[in-house]
């Protein structure tokens, strides 16, 4: 790999893991650079500002995350399965995510920094707005299969539903992360998952601390 391409990967990736262990607001120019072991100089050569990093590091994480993605909607599983992957998938995440205040919850930060955005910041927002559509498609894919199984009471929308998946999955983990309690989450997250897409009674799985059959696979995705 070419010395300039290392570097900018360095920052990206020392990016990312600051933001997650922090927030956007909190992370600086002078302590990526510090921690990625390269120059401010170098930083500038590659980004006009933190929020062009910001752009870009949203991008690079997404990447590693469509993999993920794809892994746990692969055909080899059902529907049903591709529901209980995403389940075990959020919460994983935020088992391995804890931030530098030993939180358990540490949300994702490349969502929520979009409403911390100033007026300005428009790269953060574009970012964020990003993430979200890219999340969104996925949830849209996972409610018209479900619905093509008929394992849902009702005849939904798939596009507002996708949407509606996100913004209850963003908005619990923001619960989650101020109440610092991961269990409200594991709790929640399924129950609310199930009412959104009004999944048949039967086919609904009780509330267990214990792992689901599909989490080794998860675990191996991450």
């Amino acid at each position: 790999m070419p010395k300039h391409t290392c570097t900018k990967e360095k920052l990206l990736e020392t990016a990312t893991k600051l933001i997650w262990q922090s927030n956007y607001a909190n992370v600086g120019v002078n302590e990526i650079c510090q921690q990625a072991g390269v120059t401010k100089g170098s930083f500038y050569h590659y980004f006009e500002t933190k929020a062009d990093l910001f752009y870009e590091a949203s991008e690079h994480h997404w990447v590693g995350m469509k993999k993920d993605l794809d892994g746990l909607y692969s055909p080899d599983f059902t529907p049903l399965e591709h529901l209980e992957n995403v389940i075990q998938f959020v919460i994983s995440m935020q088992e391995k995510g804890k931030d530098k205040d030993n939180n358990p919850v540490s949300g994702c930060p490349f969502f929520t920094a979009g409403g911390q955005a100033g007026s300005g910041e428009t790269r953060v927002r574009e970012a964020s707005r990003e993430m979200s559509e890219h999340a969104v498609k996925y949830s849209v894919a996972l409610v018209r299969n479900l619905k093509a199984e008929k394992v849902l009471n009702s005849d939904p929308d798939p596009q507002q539903v996708g949407r509606l998946i996100h913004q209850f999955i963003q908005g619990l983990l923001m619960y989650g992360r101020v109440y610092s309690d991961l269990g409200v989450v594991k709790i929640d997250l399924r129950e609310g998952l199930y009412r959104l897409i009004d999944l048949k009674h039967e086919y609904r799985q009780p509330h267990s601390e214990t792992s689901s059959p599909h989490t080794v696979f998860v675990l191996a995705a991450t």
